[in-house]
């Protein structure tokens, strides 16, 4: 981003490809996975295992179930909200408030980014 305001900051957030989005859905790693691959973070993909480490559902683990690139949001598997009518349905975290715990390494692309410096 070339600008400085916060204004334009939003902006170009807001409007950006879907194939950029996914820069912004980066989740910080574990301890022994920062040790393991000398990373802060990655960002979240379907079929990784997280813990989730602030609001209600803080400790729950469970794996990613979806990745919402336009709205910024992840849903995981074993945490929800209770509906008026007493159904269930999944609550979206943002991935800053998510540790990653365990990686989908099926990926070979992502395997190979995760080895190159």
């Amino acid at each position: 981003m070339k600008s400085k305001q916060p204004r334009k900051q939003r902006k170009a957030r807001f409007n950006a490809p879907l194939h950029l989005r996914h820069k912004f859905l980066g989740a910080p790693l574990s301890e022994g996975l920062r040790e393991k691959y000398e990373r802060r973070s990655l960002p979240v993909k379907k079929g990784d295992t997280v813990r989730v480490v602030r609001g209600d559902e803080k400790g729950k683990e469970g794996k990613v179930r979806s990745v919402d690139l336009k709205r910024g949001k992840i849903t995981v598997e074993g945490v929800v909200v209770a509906r008026s009518d007493l159904s269930e349905v999944p609550r979206h975290l943002h991935p800053s408030n998510v540790v990653l715990t365990k990686l989908d390494l099926k990926d070979k692309l992502r395997e190979r980014a995760l080895t190159r410096e």
